[in-house]
């Protein structure tokens, strides 16, 4: 693979010092999971079975109920990988820093793609299930309904859990932006007045680009993954899932034989696991 430069690239008058970087899109999984950025290949969790609890009338006698111990790993599968051969006579005659501009341009590049796989993990793994009324949160009078069910399933439990959220992709916007404006005084005054608010009903809004949920079987997009995602959203409680991403990125740069210049290369490894305990409380939405 060959970097490829325009005339304009080389050494011309030039308006800044810096090549353009493509538009990046946001990025999400890490503010709703768990992060692991240790060494380690695999990282487990072993879970009990619930404890029984029978009532009954006072004799003094009881049967033990036996326990089991269950395993649940995550394991690191999958490697992302961008790659690129800078010549010598491009770097040479190029009137910007052409290692540093591969360098941005992979660590973008490798951050979304990492997260478009988090999500759809996340999305694929959850066993929490949510059908939304027809047109989703496209249509306005659905918002509040979508987000009250999401509180509702996630709802009750003693411990101080991470939070709800949601994450919606930027075709969703219509509707959210006309709920919030058309609900109560306070919130629609400061939804008009400052724009998209990123939360609702104590629930965290978050929006990534249209065609982030997909559907792949085992592809260089989903890489040992399969999903059927197009058309879902995912919502829930935060951090009740890990992805591990081991020393994060890495940036080579190495001779090859034949080509004057270094090829450079970025690569990262990621896992990720629903924790079964915990997988009722992603929930997998359908547009309907």
């Amino acid at each position: 693979m060959a970097n490829t430069l325009s005339t304009k690239t080389l050494r011309d008058k030039y308006r800044a010092a810096q090549v353009q970087q493509a538009l990046r899109n946001a990025v999400v999984a890490e503010k709703v999971c768990i992060v692991d950025n240790t060494d380690l290949k695999t990282i487990s969790s072993p879970y009990l079975t619930a404890v029984a609890v029978t009532v009954q009338a006072v004799v003094g006698t009881y049967t033990p109920a036996a326990i089991t111990t269950t395993d649940d790993t995550l394991t690191v599968a999958d490697e992302f990988i961008a790659a690129t051969h800078i010549f010598h006579f491009e770097e040479a005659t190029s009137n910007f820093d052409l290692f540093f501009t591969a360098n941005k341009g992979m660590t973008n590049a490798l951050t979304t793609a990492v997260d478009k796989w988090v999500l759809n993990c996340l999305c694929e793994d959850g066993t929490g299930a949510y059908t939304t009324p027809a047109g989703g949160f496209t249509t306005s009078a659905n918002v509040v309904t979508i987000l009250s069910n999401i509180i509702s399933k996630t709802a009750g439990y003693a411990d101080a859990l991470g939070g709800s959220y949601v994450v919606v992709e930027n075709t969703d916007l219509t509707g959210i932006i006309q709920a919030q404006v058309g609900t109560a005084f306070n919130f629609a005054d400061s939804a008009a007045n400052n724009g998209l608010i990123g939360q609702m009903m104590g629930v965290d809004i978050y929006v990534v680009r249209s065609g982030t949920f997909v559907d792949e079987t085992t592809s260089t997009v989903s890489g040992s993954k399969t999903w059927t995602n197009l058309g879902h959203r995912v919502g829930g409680v935060k951090k009740v899932s890990t992805y591990a991403a081991p020393r994060w990125m890495t940036f080579e740069e190495k001779g090859v034989t034949g080509k004057t210049g270094m090829e450079v290369a970025m690569i990262c490894y990621a896992g990720f696991k629903q924790w079964t305990p915990w997988s009722a409380l992603t929930i997998d939405i359908t547009i309907a």
